[in-house]
């Protein structure tokens, strides 16, 4: 296979969205071999590649224009999230920094009942035990749908914490949404006094 050949394979498992290391071995040896290329062909769009090699994830980023550079149209789309599926991401990526100041091994792989557990402490009481299952059940699926946990096969409710998650989910993000609470909590409580 030729150079350009695996140039653009690579190129395609990048816009597809994360390439993992483990998942990928050519891919991810040829994004190695060829990261300059890589880099050089996707800063001409406006985007720029994020490799961490220690952890094995590699993704495409939209790339902040230049103070002084006409800016280009987005290529890579911003989801809103809710809040719910936000406090999970929060949740979870408290979780694995907490593991890895544990140390040991490199997979945190999470129950269902865990995470719901968590976030029953942020969400308001409700009767209807089985709906709000079904929400949490939905939540979950967003969070695997966007490539921040992944289902274990033959291990029902079983979920593997993607590390990919600590490049998403950093210290502005867990600011940023700490200030949202805050202005939530602040909302709540002149509700309550009215």
């Amino acid at each position: 296979m030729s150079e350009d050949d695996r140039l653009g394979g690579i190129l395609v498992a990048l816009f597809q969205g994360v390439l993992y290391r483990e998942n990928a071995e050519q891919a991810w040896q040829a994004l190695l071999d060829l990261q300059a290329r890589v880099r050089d062909h996707c800063g001409i769009i406006g985007l720029e590649l994020i490799l961490d090699e220690a952890e094995g994830y590699a993704y495409l980023r939209q790339r902040p224009p230049a103070p002084e550079a006409q800016e280009l149209p987005r290529l890579v789309q911003r989801r809103a999230l809710s809040f719910p599926v936000s406090l999970i991401l929060v949740l979870l990526r408290k979780k694995l920094a907490e593991f890895d100041a544990i140390g040991g091994d490199t997979r945190l792989v999470v129950s269902r009942e865990s995470i719901v557990d968590q976030l029953r402490l942020f969400l308001p009481d409700t009767a209807n035990e089985a709906r709000l299952l079904d929400r949490m059940d939905t939540h979950l699926g967003k969070v695997v749908e966007l490539g921040f946990l992944r289902r274990l096969r033959g291990q029902e409710g079983q979920y593997e914490v993607r590390r990919i998650l600590k490049a998403f989910v950093d210290a502005q993000w867990l600011d940023d949404f700490a200030q949202r609470l805050d202005a939530y909590a602040q909302y709540a409580g002149e509700e309550d006094k009215a």
